[in-house]
């Protein structure tokens, strides 16, 4: 056999004869199966199903670290990072209208104590809301009124119409108008009439507020971080004779730098520079080395080193004019950035046009030609599917024979997985589940560590060996 059949087998998730799995002979004498809601699929097939329960629930998850820790071998591994990754440490998602940024537009949106003031802006807000989900959203004086009052109370649930609907239907109704006056009127339940500068405003805020919601972790959620310097630290585990691994991320936090941060890690993230730091991506192309001890001229490869993308921007990009020494007009800056300037692709209808423009262009690019190449593995993480540009890119990938792609999440529901789980495609491996399906099971109960998997195969051939003479003597493995 040679080494490109043994490679395609191993991505195919066979088991290795080399390491330990769960097999009957190891297994309880309960015979009863893994009892919870978690479960591993690869082509369709729930492995988790298989395993009989064991006394540990680290010993449960041993055949999925080994198979996961398979794949961290890959030529290219690259992981994709959606909202469901930062809501630990206090991140948004969009499938309803996010408490943060209600609160924030609720605060900005009513002035005035004895007799409050509902800015037109956030009266258009709620009614593009009603517009996605009947009957969900206040659009009267007294009940947005009553909705501050449940805030302050901490009384409240989300809204039940999706964000990034809403923010579809404002601009929905500013395309119908000219840049200066005139005014929208639409007759129904309930009317509409407004400006186009109110709802230019309500995009503004509400946009604006979203983006002020990313600055992650928000308080007593810091502990959300200690999942991702725990993520950094076993990728880094990975063999370094080996492509450099590339986060790509949709969120735009910085939760991936702070974790690095912490870890003494190195982001190549395309940006150069000391005291101005300017996008330039062809710093994705440079790898860092240091010299060795002695002088036979040999250097060692640093092995703390990530490649980050922000698909959709970051809450520290600013926008500025391209000059000769920043083309692409794209700076680095701190959290409080002017919002005109802030750099982001909001969740609009113009997002999927505003990626073929620079610097996304460049940054999808790359994500693009790092998930073809062969022998590539993805871990989508967080991630809903959600959006289409990006799926296209992965169905483009799922072309490539050895692609292998590794779904995380706790309970998919989007149209592109459940496509993917009526196929029977030994590529397509879909964790799911309250315990393993979340970013913070998964990287603490599934992902593994390479050098103490090492060791641990170690361990357990030294334990087969006794227990094998054992046998052949006819005594028990306790030496009696």
């Amino acid at each position: 056999m040679d080494n490109e059949t043994q490679n395609s087998n191993k991505f195919k998730g066979e088991k290795n004869n080399d390491v330990p799995h769960l097999t009957e002979n190891n297994a309880s004498s309960s015979q009863e199966k893994y009892p919870h809601k978690d479960s591993f699929e690869i082509g369709g097939e729930d492995l988790l199903q298989k395993i009989e329960v064991k006394d540990k629930e680290y010993e449960i998850f041993e055949d999925i670290r080994i198979r996961i820790g398979t794949l961290l071998k890959a030529d290219t591994l690259s992981i994709l990072l959606g909202a469901g990754a930062s809501v630990d440490c206090g991140g948004v998602l969009l499938g309803t209208i996010p408490i943060a940024v209600e609160q924030a537009l609720l605060k900005k949106g009513i002035t005035g104590k004895t007799m409050p003031k509902i800015r037109r802006w956030l009266m258009l807000f709620y009614l593009a809301a009603r517009y996605c989900c009947a009957n969900s959203s206040p659009v009267t004086r007294r009940a947005i009124l009553e909705r501050l009052n449940q805030m302050n109370r901490g009384d409240i649930e989300p809204l039940k119409a999706n964000f990034e609907q809403v923010i579809s239907q404002l601009h929905r109704w500013r395309f119908s108008l000219p840049e200066k006056g005139d005014r929208l009127k639409i007759y129904g339940s309930p009317n509409l009439d407004a400006k186009a500068e109110d709802i230019n405003a309500a995009i503004e805020n509400a946009t604006n507020s979203l983006a002020n919601a990313c600055k992650l972790p928000t308080d007593n959620k810091n502990i959300g971080l200690t999942t991702y310097k725990t993520m950094v630290r076993k990728l880094l585990t990975r063999p370094l004779n080996l492509r450099r691994i590339n986060v790509f991320t949709l969120n735009y936090d910085t939760l991936v730098e702070q974790a690095a941060d912490a870890e003494g890690v190195v982001l190549l993230d395309g940006f150069v520079g000391t005291q101005r730091r300017v996008f330039r991506p062809e710093s994705y192309d440079q790898d860092l080395y240091f010299p060795a001890e002695t002088t036979e001229g040999r250097v060692h490869r640093f092995d703390r080193v990530l490649h980050l993308y922000k698909l959709h921007g970051s809450i520290t990009w600013q926008a500025s004019d391209p000059t000769i020494d920043n083309p692409y007009g794209v700076e680095f800056a701190s959290f409080n950035i002017n919002s005109s300037a802030r750099l982001l692709i909001y969740p609009t209808p113009a997002k999927y046009g505003e990626t073929l423009g620079l610097p996304y262009s460049e940054l999808f690019r790359r994500f693009a030609t790092a998930i073809v190449r062969p022998q590539s593995v993805l871990f989508a993480i967080g991630y809903g599917f959600g959006d289409e540009h990006v799926n296209a890119i992965i169905r483009q990938a799922l072309a490539v024979p050895s692609f292998i792609l590794v779904i995380v999440d706790p309970d998919p529901k989007s149209n592109f997985v459940q496509t993917l789980q009526k196929r029977p495609d030994h590529r397509v491996w879909i964790v799911k589940g309250p315990s393993i399906g979340t970013f913070e099971g998964f990287v603490n109960k599934i992902l593994p560590d390479l050098q103490e998997d090492e060791i641990r195969k170690k361990v357990l051939a030294t334990y087969r060996a006794l227990v094998k003479n054992a046998d052949a003597k006819g005594i028990t493995y306790d030496g009696k």
